[in-house]
């Protein structure tokens, strides 16, 4: 036989793209379209039904970037379309092909009710099925001129990323309002040949099947008459159901397609854009789900249905009856999809104690597993967080993105750093946006690394990023591919029924231990860091309120403990841990509110601790420490002047000036308290850092070395930092000034000042303390530069085989060498509050209160010995999506810590990043709980979330090891128990002479619920 695939494989895409699917609508009249501009932001249905509306023809441009356009559509079914599929089809003048990033519409009855959305691949709203003929048809449809900010590829700067700088010139160019006739004979022939050909190109040339389809193509084309498609195109359909009907094979790979809108909450477009995506897509799917029974849609984000039941409540009353017909299935039991590196180990209990609460709540369900598909690379103490909130499974995609080295698995075990287990799965389709493309059904069998150990994937399928979801065309793909040979098969099911699938086949799935770590989007720890400094000062403004609101609620008479206002803010901060907000990579509209609001958070949580102090009496200035670890240090009083005072953990001491071990004295440019002299260089460098304890010199090189580095990725601008920006850097080594500025018995600094680049100023101010090792470097910058990035450099005379960041609830080890590619690839990593770096008898810790992002590297010297580096990334400027990203004011405190050991690097993040609080309180109340016990760490202290007035305390086991210990209570204990993070009991605590005895494995987090006498 002579080889005509080329022929018929040409033969086919054209009769598709140009004749068949060209006919898929038989018929089509106008609709008459009027027109109203909503002034600034969206306005409420009510007010828009109530505007004057002025004629609108198609082919007029329409809508301002960020603008909102309301048209009223008006229609009539011709009387001779009765018995037809009648439906609406709008094109506003969409661009390309993703829904997320453009002009989107929400479509209304004229009474109010949401009808389904329309965007570029799904621009279809039922009228009838059969048509009566003569149907009146009335809409009013919300259309949102939403730029593309991806236009270019992202390879331009654009002003469209805020309302402020976008201007006011429309966007698109309305091209049609109709109302239509579709064509089903027409509709199902273009999916089977579109299924079919796909099929076809994936098949291996000499595969037999790849044969047997194109002829079968072939054939059928020679049925389909050109003049009258319609007409003929039952034939071509029956002609190709033998190639349609031929059975998978027995061992075919099967993949659980559920349906899926991935909504990012903020991205390229304002949080106020996505509470109305979330109206668009969720009215697209629930209209899906009348059309087909045997949908399933898996949706996360508790945050997302709350703005639906807040603002759209008829479209979540269709919500909740898709969950009760079990069609809808809401999964992931987090607030919002996280970042997966950044928040903090409490904020991440959070994020489930408050997602899976609201599906319980709202829906009567408890959600199973984590559904994280885009964040940004996952912290090693997830599968510890995820088991203790009860969940079973954890899903992502994103680690496919790896820019080196491949996974290794699929499906597997994933081991966190305390022992905790989870079973986990990458969709090999690599994408969380499927459509059952042949490409994808090809390459998810392709990619299983699992093959011969189990058979089975997941596939969400659906448009995503910016919703869209899925579509009917999707649903009959699955259809199609249910059981067909030459593909892996479909079924559409709960996501909790793969993972049961997955697990009972492949019970002994590999085990990967430790973080799972994302080679690429590595610069998310440092863009924004603004936004990243709100995140961590929140997070602890949030602790030090719910501490000293309790210790009110037990001590003050007539004080309420403040439940919902720290639920709100809670909330507030939950959601701008988003995975594109907290990481940096949204537009500028989306950072400048981020800002404002942790300014406002900032302000209540400050007033919500003033008034519980304030509850707890007036008479004496007091001290309040929110820390876990009992301090001695230096304050300020009122009018500035330093006090060495020594305050108990989670409690408070009288501001009164205690003598310290030994005052601080200042010479020249040297620093000297008696456990550490530092010695500031000419040009602003530390020149020497000398532990006095030790008698050793800690640094190996001039430390502080503030480094500028030429930064411009491949791609991603906000997203990533490439190793090549390290070959292209300027050393700040002219200092403008460095001036003794404080010179006390308890406290001396020197104040260096530098001027660089495009404009850009730093102004540091280093400061030793009496009575601590500790060297503060109090950072302020005027930053103007652009595609750049900021470090400082702490190289030390240290051999140390890895370095240790805090994480969430303990920290993680990294090799400092590069032996394998996989370490190469962590040229950049995160962090919390610290990297510690040490050799046997001997370390060194930097820490922070608001960098994530560093590095660490490692060089042996001439004389032998080894410098070990730590390098804190300050501050970056991508131009993309943020054309202004980090310009102006940023000020924050980093320091380094000498002779520190883990329990010494844990002490002082905490101390660094929860200033102590000189307020006037009456009386000394005894601390809610104190925690005795090397390791035992107390991250929370709060009153129970179902106002039982029950103390709830979250510890963990901070250094790594065992151990043991005691909970004693400022109040009479009548009961304890151990819960997981939403405060649901597991089993008695232990109680011993009053206190509660504890015993913790390495890592371990536990929560325990107080009852009071």
């Amino acid at each position: 036989m002579h080889d005509e695939s080329r022929r018929i494989e040409e033969r086919v895409q054209r009769l598709h793209d140009q004749r068949i699917k060209t006919a898929v609508y038989a018929a089509t009249v106008p609709f008459e379209v009027e027109a109203w501009q909503a002034p600034g932001e969206p306005v409420p249905f009510e007010e828009a039904a109530a505007a004057s509306y002025e004629p609108f023809t198609m082919g007029t441009p329409w809508g301002p970037p960020w603008g909102t356009t309301w048209f009223r559509m008006r229609g009539q079914v011709p009387a001779d379309w009765a018995g037809k599929r009648v439906e609406a089809v709008i094109d506003l003048g969409f661009t390309g092909d993703w829904p997320g990033n453009q002009a989107e519409a929400l479509v209304h009855l004229t009474d109010g009710t949401p009808l389904k959305a329309v965007n570029p691949l799904n621009q279809y709203v039922a009228i009838a099925n059969p048509a009566k003929g003569g149907e009146s048809v009335d809409y009013l449809v919300e259309a949102a001129s939403n730029p593309d900010i991806l236009a270019d590829n992202f390879s331009k700067t654009t002003p469209l990323g805020d309302k402020l700088t976008a201007g006011d010139k429309p966007l698109y160019t309305f091209r049609a309002a109709d109302i239509a006739v579709l064509d089903e004979e027409v509709w199902h022939l273009d999916l089977d040949v579109q299924v079919l050909r796909e099929l076809m190109l994936e098949l291996g040339e000499h595969d037999p099947r790849r044969h047997e389809i194109a002829h079968a193509l072939d054939r059928a084309m020679d049925l389909l008459d050109l003049d009258d498609v319609s007409g003929s195109a039952a034939a071509v359909r029956q002609a190709l159901k033998p190639a349609l009907s031929r059975p998978a094979h027995a061992s075919a790979h099967t993949i659980s397609g559920v349906g899926h809108a991935h909504i990012d909450s903020a991205w390229l477009w304002p949080i106020r854009e996505t509470k109305r995506k979330t109206s668009r897509t969720f009215s697209n799917v629930t209209s899906l789900a009348d059309e087909y029974d045997d949908f399933i849609f898996a949706c996360s984000q508790a945050q997302q249905y709350e703005w639906v039941r807040d603002n759209y409540p008829k479209v979540w009353a269709r919500i909740q009856e898709s969950v009760k017909n079990g069609q809808w299935a809401p999964v992931g039991g987090m607030w919002v999809e996280s970042d997966g590196n950044l928040p903090g180990g409490e904020a991440v209990a959070r994020q489930f104690v408050h997602g899976k609460r609201f599906f319980m709540d709202h829906f009567g369900i408890e959600t199973k597993g984590v559904w994280l598909p885009d964040s940004f690379g996952y912290n090693a103490a997830y599968p510890q967080i995820a088991k203790l909130a009860g969940n079973e499974w954890f899903l992502t995609q994103k680690i496919s993105w790896n820019q080196t080295n491949k996974f290794p698995h699929h499906t597997f075990w994933w081991e966190g750093i305390d022992g905790t287990r989870i079973f986990t799965h990458f969709p090999p389709v690599d994408t969380y946006n499927a459509r059952f493309s042949g490409e994808e059904m090809s390459r998810a069998v392709r990619n299983y690394s699992e093959k011969g150990g189990a058979s089975r994937s997941l596939a969400p399928f659906g448009w995503g990023d910016g919703g869209g979801g899925p579509t009917r065309e999707i649903m009959e793909r699955a259809r199609r591919l249910a059981d067909l040979e030459g593909s892996a098969k479909v079924v559409v099911e709960h996501p909790d029924e793969f993972f049961a699938k997955a697990r009972e086949e492949y019970p002994d799935a590999p085990v990967w231990v430790g973080e799972l770590y994302l080679e690429l989007h590595r610069a998310t720890y440092t863009s924004q860091a603004r936004t990243k400094q709100g995140n961590r000062r929140s997070e602890h403004l949030l602790r030090e309120a719910e501490l000293w609101a309790t210790t009110a609620a037990l001590h003050a008479p007539g004080y309420s403990y403040p439940h919902e206002k720290l639920d709100r803010l809670w909330k507030t901060v939950l959601l701008h841990q988003f995975h594109d907000i907290l990481p940096g990579s949204s537009i500028a509209w989306v950072h400048r509110e981020a800002e404002a609001e942790y300014a406002r958070v900032a302000r209540e949580l400050h007033a919500l601790t003033a008034e519980a102090v304030a509850a707890l009496g007036t008479g004496e200035t007091r001290v309040f420490n929110a820390g876990p670890y009992d301090r001695a240090e230096v304050v300020r009083t009122a009018d500035g002047a330093p006090v060495y005072v020594e305050v108990p953990a989670s409690g408070s001491a009288p501001l009164a000036d205690t003598a310290p071990p030994q005052p601080v004295t200042v010479d020249g440019r040297v620093l000297d308290n008696g456990l550490v002299r530092v010695e500031v260089a000419e040009d602003g460098t530390l020149s020497s850092v000398r532990d006095l304890r030790a008698g050793r010199e800690v640094l190996a090189e001039p430390g502080n070395l503030l480094r500028l580095h030429t930064d411009l990725p491949n791609y991603w601008d906000a997203w990533d930092i490439d190793k090549h920006y390290k070959n292209r850097y300027t050393d700040l080594l002219d200092a403008s000034s460095v001036t003794v500025v404080e010179q006390d018995p308890l406290l001396g600094a020197i104040r260096v000042e530098r001027s660089f680049g495009k404009g850009s100023t730093i102004t540091q101010t280093i400061s030793v303390r009496a009575g601590s090792p500790r060297i503060d470097i109090e950072t302020d910058i005027d930053w103007h530069e652009t595609e750049k990035i900021l470090k400082a450099a702490f190289p030390v005379d240290i051999r140390a085989p890895h370095s240790s960041a805090e994480i969430q609830f303990g920290h993680i080890q990294r090799p400092t060498h590069t032996n394998t590619s996989w370490e190469s690839a962590r040229f950049e990593v995160s962090g919390h509050r610290w990297v510690h770096l040490a050799e046997p008898g001997y370390g060194v810790a930097v820490i922070n209160d608001s960098t994530y992002g560093h590095d660490v590297s490692r060089t042996v010297r001439e004389d032998g010995g080894t410098t070990t580096t730590v390098r804190l990334s300050l501050v970056r400027a991508p131009r993309i999506p943020d054309p202004e990203a980090d310009q102006g004011r940023h000020r924050f405190t980093y320091a380094l810590l000498p002779g520190a050991t883990i329990e010494d690097a844990v002490a002082e993040g905490y101390s660094l990043n929860l200033p102590l609080r000189v307020a006037d309180a009456a009386g000394a109340p005894e601390p809610v709980v104190s925690a005795e016990g090397e390791g035992v760490t107390m991250e929370a202290v709060k009153l129970a979330d179902d106002a039982s007035g029950d103390v709830v305390v979250r510890l963990y086991e901070s250094r790594g090891g065992r151990a043991t210990g005691t909970l004693r209570t400022g109040f009479p204990l009548a009961g304890a128990q151990i819960t997981d993070l939403l405060e649901r009991p597991l089993e008695d605590a232990e109680i011993t002479d009053g206190a509660v005895a504890l015993t913790l494995r390495p890592f371990q987090i536990l929560t325990l619920r107080l009852r009071r006498g």
